[in-house]
């Protein structure tokens, strides 16, 4: 009887051993899945720099001197056409800048507003004050006067160093134009030292600013010249070439356009506008 009962229980058993190790099989081959969490990556916002523009443009510097009338000469640009100009570079759609935002272009290629102009006066005449500055004023434009400081205080024709300061707190930029507006280029170096290092130490003086600007008067200069100003801490120089100023000229012999009283204001309206060449 035992060994009867032995024969029937061996298919149980044989079938429990069999299910015992399909599923001892079934957990050895599956691996246990493990979640992933991602971590989050906080990045720190960057500080906006200044507008950059990588195309410096072709700027037009203008170039006056006198704002009075003297029949036969053209460095004389009456006040009623030197008006009248000033309302065409409004009606233009022209803004008119300092230096110190022409060089941070030029230099840091910081973006400047739509169509830039620099409306630049030579030899600091007393008509600058008189006839020049209201008209400015009325159109809120800036600009620049370059003086011959041997002429300041001494001379009926030329602004006094009061009004040199009246016009520097009105916004006119006042800078350099030698001490007595020799050609640079037919000086020797010590001479020309003595042109511009003395007037720029004082204007210094007198206006309590650094000078950092010099216009070449009759436009002479010399790799002398040039070598100068750098080591006197000028930032730009300008000349009398004729054209738009673009810093691929050097930024110590920019280029700008004579206004000239010869030419109609028809002629000024293309002038500014690069329509002549």
């Amino acid at each position: 009887m035992k060994r009867k009962k032995f024969f029937k229980l061996t298919p149980l058993l044989i079938a429990v051993t069999f299910a015992c190790s399909t599923l001892l099989t079934a957990c050895t081959l599956t691996k246990p899945t493990q979640k992933t969490t991602k971590t989050k990556t906080t990045v720190a916002k960057k500080e906006k720099p200044l507008p950059k523009d990588p195309n410096p443009t072709n700027i037009p510097v203008l170039m006056y001197h006198s704002i009075a009338y003297e029949k036969g000469n053209d460095l004389r640009i009456p006040q009623k056409i030197f008006r009248e100009q000033m309302d065409i570079i409004k009606h233009d759609g022209f803004t008119p800048i300092t230096l110190d935002e022409l060089y941070s272009h030029f230099n840091d290629e910081v973006k400047l507003p739509p169509k830039p102009i620099v409306i630049t006066l030579d030899d600091g005449y007393k008509d600058n004050y008189e006839n020049a500055l209201p008209v400015l004023k009325e159109f809120g434009f800036k600009a620049t006067v370059f003086v011959i400081t041997c002429q300041t205080d001494d001379s009926t024709d030329y602004m006094t160093s009061k009004q040199l300061k009246e016009m520097q707190a009105n916004g006119i930029d006042i800078e350099c134009h030698t001490v007595t507006h020799p050609h640079l280029k037919d000086l020797s170096y010590d001479k020309q030292l003595v042109e511009l290092r003395d007037s720029k130490a004082k204007l210094e003086k007198m206006l309590n600013k650094k000078i950092n600007y010099i216009a070449y008067p009759y436009g002479s200069y010399n790799d002398d010249t040039v070598k100068l100003v750098q080591n006197l801490g000028y930032k730009m120089a300008f000349t009398t070439n004729e054209g738009q100023a673009n810093k691929t000229q050097g930024m110590f012999t920019l280029d700008r356009m004579y206004i000239s009283n010869a030419n109609d204001v028809a002629y000024f309206q293309r002038q500014i506008n690069g329509e002549i060449k």
